[in-house]
């Protein structure tokens, strides 16, 4: 069975509205969408293309900001941080130590081999001259983390060596190299066949019964929404409906 949420608030999400600008063209994406997730849960963000799925999940993640309404505010709070309300300095910290990011693409650079890749996040959370004292416990964590994964003979190997859910397993690493309490994943099975995506799915869902992991995940896939706990139905930049454990 998967760990029980503890109904602790891990994230509240209110008020979040988001418009691009295509020259003079206004693109509306959020209209207002309130959420809460709590500690230890999976919830399934299930959308359509250009419902506005990424785009929250993003502005969760610290990777966009929500629009501006002095009248009517947007607010992000993880535990007792407003993240919206966070300058760049503290939000660089939010992403690097709190949150995982898992894409669909990978982005794996071509030039590093795997264990390396893994290793950047790290690079990136101590800077370049604090990463030397800790490269010793990084690197021993990457390859706890690779033999996990079934991938600890390829660590040398650079990411065109590999096939697509050995790349995914490997940004899965990366994602958990700072030992994140909430994961981000942005169909991660989206680029994958059925059978290695649902390998994929698997490997997560073994996250959570290790570690009680919080994972927030997008998807366009009812099949693949159905394994989370919870699911948050979004249409055109709207919550319509919330179903599972811990509707509300």
């Amino acid at each position: 069975m998967p760990p029980q949420s503890d109904q602790t608030p891990m994230l509240q999400v209110e008020n979040i509205r988001k418009t691009y600008h295509l020259g003079r063209v206004k693109v509306p994406v959020l209209h207002g969408v309130d959420l809460t997730v709590h500690h230890k849960e999976w919830i399934t963000i299930l959308g359509a293309s250009g419902s506005g799925k990424s785009t929250l999940m993003h502005i969760i993640g610290g990777l966009d900001r929500p629009d501006r309404h002095p009248e009517n505010p947007a607010s992000i709070t993880y535990g007792d941080r407003v993240i919206t309300d966070m300058g760049a300095g503290a939000l660089n910290a939010y992403r690097s130590t709190e949150v995982g990011f898992v894409f669909q693409f990978y982005h794996l650079l071509p030039e590093l081999d795997i264990l390396q890749n893994i290793c950047i996040g790290s690079m990136i959370r101590y800077g370049r001259f604090g990463y030397r004292s800790q490269r010793k416990g990084v690197e021993s964590r990457a390859k706890e983390l690779l033999d996990r994964f079934g991938l600890s003979d390829r660590m040398k190997h650079r990411p065109a060596e590999l096939s697509g859910g050995e790349r995914q397993r490997v940004a899965i690493a990366r994602a958990l190299i700072n030992e994140p309490a909430l994961l981000l994943a942005d169909e991660p099975t989206g680029n994958l066949d059925l059978k290695t995506g649902e390998s994929i799915l698997d490997v997560l869902a073994e996250l959570r019964l290790s570690s009680g992991l919080t994972m927030v995940m997008v998807t366009h896939d009812e099949r693949i929404a159905a394994r989370a706990d919870r699911v948050i139905r979004l249409i055109d930049g709207r919550v319509v409906e919330q179903t599972g454990v811990g509707s509300v």
